[in-house]
C-alpha cells in the first residue's frame, strides 16, 4: 500500500522512544492483518467522547478490526455525540474550575469529561426514549439481547436520524452496526444507559433479564474466539486499561486453565496504549510480559506498549494502517 502524507510524516520523524514504539506497533498490526490475522480493539476511558469515530469508523469499514470490546460509556457516548454534537460544551480551562463552577455545570445539565461537557437532555434523553422502546418491544416478545444489540437495533431503525448533528460516517457505532461486527460490553451496568435500564427494573417496568449480562458475554466470546483463532490468530489492540481490556483478554486463560482446553491459541499480537505507569498493583500499567504469567500471551507473541495519550496515539496508528 502506498502511504499518504500522515504515514510519511510518521515514518520520517518517529524514530525513538514512544514515537518508535508507535510505529513498531502500527507495523506489527499491519503485518498481523496482512498475514491473515484478525484483530480485537478495546476501548476504555472516554474515547468516544474524544471522537475516535473519526478514524475508527473507517477502520471498521475497511475490515481492519473484526471485534470490539468497550465500556458501556464508549458504547453510548459515540451515539450521544452523533445526536447532540452541537449541544456539547467545551471547557478549555477545566483545570481552573472551582467546585462552584462544577456545580453550576450540573445545574445546567452538563456532565463534564475533562474539557468536554455532555448535555444531559439532548444526549441522554434523546437516546433513552428510543432505547426504551427497543427494551419494551423485546420484553413483550419474550426476547433477550446484549446491550450492543439493542443499540444496533436503535441505530438501524432510523429513529435517530432526525437528530443527527455530525456526518454518520464519523460514528464508529453506525459503521459497526452496518457491518454487524461483534461488540463485547463488560460492565455495561456502569454506564448511563445501564443506570437508566436499572431504574426501569427498580420501578418494575422491565425485567433485568431482558438485557443479557456479562457472564453471557464471556460465554459468547469463548465461542467466537474458538471459531476465529485459527491460522494467524486473533490480535489484541488495547486502548487504555480497565475492564474493556481486562475482561476479553481473560477468555484465553479461562478456556485453557478453567475449561482445560489445551488447544487454545494465545493472543497472537498485543499492543497497549496507556499513560498509566507501572506501580504497585496497577494492572493498567503492567507491561505485556506480565500477561505471559497469566496465560494470556505466548512467549513469542509480538508485544508493544506505547506510554502516551491514546487520543493522540490511536488516530496516528489507525492512519498508518489505513495508509493515510
Amino acid at each position: 500500500m502506498n502511504k499518504g502524507p500522515v504515514s510519511q510524516f510518521i515514518q520520517h520523524h518517529y524514530r525513538h522512544f514512544n514515537a518508535a514504539a508507535l510505529i513498531d506497533a502500527a507495523k506489527g498490526y499491519e503485518t498481523h492483518l496482512n498475514e491473515g490475522g484478525k484483530m480485537m480493539i478495546t476501548l476504555a476511558g472516554a474515547m468516544s467522547t474524544a471522537e475516535l469515530g473519526l478514524s475508527l469508523a473507517e477502520m471498521i469499514r475497511q475490515d481492519k478490526v473484526q471485534i470490539i470490546s468497550c465500556t458501556g460509556a464508549n458504547l453510548e457516548e459515540d451515539v450521544m455525540n452523533l445526536v447532540a454534537h452541537s449541544h456539547y460544551k467545551r471547557v478549555p480551562n477545566y483545570r481552573d474550575l472551582t467546585p462552584q463552577d462544577e456545580w453550576d455545570l450540573l445545574e445546567n445539565h452538563y456532565n463534564r469529561v475533562t474539557d468536554t461537557c455532555i448535555p444531559e437532555e439532548e444526549a441522554f434523553r434523546r437516546l433513552q426514549k428510543h432505547l426504551h422502546r427497543q427494551w419494551v418491544e423485546a420484553e413483550a416478545k419474550g426476547e433477550r439481547y446484549f446491550p450492543h444489540e439493542f443499540l444496533y437495533k436503535t441505530v438501524l431503525s432510523g429513529d435517530l436520524k432526525q437528530y443527527y448533528e455530525i456526518d454518520p460516517k464519523n460514528s464508529w457505532i453506525v459503521a459497526a452496526a452496518e457491518k454487524n461486527i461483534p461488540i463485547v460490553v463488560p460492565g455495561w451496568e456502569d454506564s448511563t444507559t445501564g443506570n437508566i435500564f436499572a431504574s426501569y427494573v427498580i420501578k418494575n417496568e422491565l425485567k433485568a433479564s431482558t438485557v443479557k449480562n456479562g457472564i453471557e458475554y464471556m460465554v459468547w466470546l469463548a465461542d467466537w474466539y474458538r471459531q476465529n483463532s485459527g491460522g494467524k490468530g486473533v490480535g489484541f489492540f488495547q486502548i487504555g486499561g480497565g475492564i474493556a481490556g481486562d475482561f476479553p483478554i481473560c477468555v484465553v486463560p479461562m478456556m485453557y486453565q478453567d475449561l482445560e482446553w489445551h488447544d487454545v491459541p494465545f493472543w497472537s499480537y498485543f499492543c497497549q496504549i496507556s499513560d498509566s505507569t507501572t506501580s504497585f498493583g496497577s494492572y493498567s500499567g503492567a507491561v505485556p510480559n506480565e500477561k505471559i504469567t497469566w496465560g494470556k500471551l505466548d512467549i513469542n507473541t509480538p508485544k508493544f506498549i506505547v506510554e502516551s495519550d491514546a487520543t493522540i496515539v490511536a488516530p496516528l496508528i489507525f492512519a498508518w494502517i489505513l495508509g493515510l
